[in-house]
């Protein structure tokens, strides 16, 4: 049996969208997204994980606060549909999106960043999406091409843990002009990570690098650096999968603080320095 044919079984049932196989006799020619009209972003990030927790949110959240600030047009959209947390991370409620026979328009924070997401098209966001996968990429599908955002220099795209329908929705579709992987420090989370980076490969998707986050804390008192999950594991996990290391984030009750309470817009720290130059050296 030939490596295409094993990979491409008798039962396939030709949803090309949730099937990395290139080559497959069976796949269908899947179109390429494009932005709303009106709509157009210089460079499409996206900032995922194999595990869940990790912190992609947080990464995606500050990274679009970074680059307003910087001056950048920015965008974000929340792809994790059945666990959205970005709106919560600005402050936003319910039905914070609004649309018209045009499409649909964004929220859009203090500092300009233009914010979809799940949960701001609902009236109850405690309630669940019990979606299956297919109808759950359909609106990630639509949260990028009905969406007016504008001319933007940037769109952050925060992904949900793993390599399921979304991801590989948002890889084959949309042109993806790099990859920003969060990790942290234990053991587990490196070998479910490194499923993703291999992803990333796999489907051809340019990958800038892994930032770890919860990597260590700054006693208060005393200064002294403390490694709850042990100590970083950044540069063995980089070096294993031949990828670029980036920025550590510590674990900060003030940032947590920030982002609970809807604040993420004020955020001013320098943690992300290092991804900030990658996504800009692109």
């Amino acid at each position: 049996m030939s490596e295409l044919e094993e990979k491409n079984p008798a039962n396939c049932d030709s949803d090309c969208s949730s099937c990395g196989v290139e080559g497959c006799p069976s796949r269908k020619g899947l179109e390429i997204l494009k932005p709303h009209a009106g709509t157009s972003f210089k460079k499409t990030i996206a900032i995922l994980s194999g595990k869940g927790g990790v912190g992609k949110s947080l990464v995606s959240s500050l990274l679009a606060v970074k680059m307003a600030h910087l001056g950048k047009k920015v965008a974000l959209l929340d792809a994790d549909v059945t666990g959205p947390s970005i709106p919560r991370s600005f402050g936003f409620g319910v039905y914070e999106a609004t649309g018209s026979e045009d499409g649909i328009e964004p929220a859009v924070t203090p500092s300009g960043i233009r914010l979809m997401s799940a949960n701001l098209l609902m009236d109850d966001i405690s309630a669940p999406i019990l979606w299956r996968g297919t109808l759950v990429s359909n609106l990630v599908s639509q949260m990028y091409t009905m969406v007016e955002y504008g001319e933007c220099d940037y769109l952050f795209i925060d992904m949900p843990p793993g390599t399921g329908d979304v991801p590989l929705t948002v890889f084959q579709q949309i042109k993806i002009d790099g990859a920003i992987m969060v990790t942290t420090p234990q053991e587990l989370v490196e070998l479910v990570v490194e499923k993703a980076i291999n992803m990333c490969k796999m489907m051809n998707v340019p990958l800038l690098g892994l930032v770890e986050n919860m990597s260590y804390v700054d006693c208060p008192h005393c200064k002294e650096r403390i490694y709850p999950f042990g100590q970083s594991r950044l540069e063995e996990t980089c070096d294993k999968c031949l990828v670029k290391p980036l920025d550590r984030l510590p674990m900060d009750a003030r940032l947590s603080s920030l982002i609970d309470g809807g604040k993420a817009d004020t955020y001013a720290g320098d943690d992300l320095k290092l991804t900030i130059d990658s996504i800009e050296s692109i």
